[in-house]
């Protein structure tokens, strides 16, 4: 009878023992169906497209998508937080160092934009620095009402304000070399490009910037240098104010984000990002 209980504990230790490693087998598998996208909030609404897209091809891969800028998804992918960060500029040289793999999947305009009833439509990239740097103050300088410009400008770690303060040269170098901007002070800041948005169409004075993938009718878009932001404006390199939209990842990837990275990159996933943007290939 001894024998027959130690028998059936053993037997019993060995199904648990089964059901746990099958239990884990089953999580593993799950995990890897699942990828998590992090980062520029101006590659969002592109990123989330393709998602959903992809998850229609593939019914259970679940991609879950979150704008929170750039520099916090280069780093949650260089932290293993998400399978994919994304970036709406380039790499810092900083975050080079990281060992991350780029994958430009666009590129996108940065357009300047003002409130639709503003009078002023054409600047150039001299006065585009003056005004966000305070050094023009009111719209009356540039042709435009007696009216102070109220300056509104992204989050520090936003891709969009990087690319843009780059372009423009909106900063200047300390003794250690490390670019500081030069952004008027009192900017209002907006963490969002929806914010930037939201703000512009209820403020006649204000000024600031948006990915052109966001441009609508509630803002209106600046021409710069004379030249509108346009797909075939920047394919041409006739608009400068121009940056890549990146995914971001770290060391080898599982299966399932490979796949969702060569769809985005495939003839079907570039058609759905030439609709807004420009595709890489």
């Amino acid at each position: 009878m001894k024998k027959l209980i130690i028998g059936m504990s053993l037997l019993v230790a060995i199904l648990f023992t089964a059901i746990g490693c099958s239990n884990e087998k089953v999580a593993s598998s799950d995990a890897s169906k699942s990828i998590d996208v992090v980062g520029s909030t101006s590659v969002t609404p592109v990123a989330t497209k393709l998602a959903e897209a992809f998850s229609k091809q593939k019914n259970n891969v679940k991609i879950d998508v979150q704008g929170v800028g750039s520099t916090h998804g280069v780093k949650a992918a260089n932290d293993g937080i998400a399978n994919i960060g994304m970036a709406s500029r380039n790499l810092k040289s900083g975050e080079k160092e990281w060992g991350l793999t780029q994958h430009i999947i666009a590129y996108d305009g940065i357009v300047i934009t003002v409130h639709p009833s503003n009078e002023v439509s054409d600047i150039d990239v001299e006065t585009a620095q003056k005004i966000f740097s305070g050094e023009i103050k009111n719209w009356k300088e540039i042709g435009g009402k007696d009216e102070d410009i109220l300056v509104i400008s992204r989050e520090a770690g936003s891709g969009t304000r990087g690319a843009f303060e780059s372009i423009i040269k909106l900063y200047k170098k300390n003794s250690d070399g490390k670019k500081i901007s030069t952004v008027v002070k009192d900017a209002l800041i907006a963490d969002s490009t929806g914010a930037v948005m939201a703000n512009i169409s209820k403020k006649e004075n204000s000024i600031g910037y948006i990915s052109l993938s966001y441009l609508n009718d509630s803002v209106k878009g600046l021409k710069l240098d004379g030249i509108v932001a346009s797909i075939q404006s920047i394919k041409d390199s006739k608009y400068k104010l121009a940056r890549p939209f990146l995914f971001v990842t770290k060391g080898e990837i599982n299966d399932t984000t490979k796949e969702f990275i060569d769809y985005v990159l495939s003839d079907a996933g570039q058609k759905i990002i030439s609709e807004k943007l420009i595709p890489v290939k």
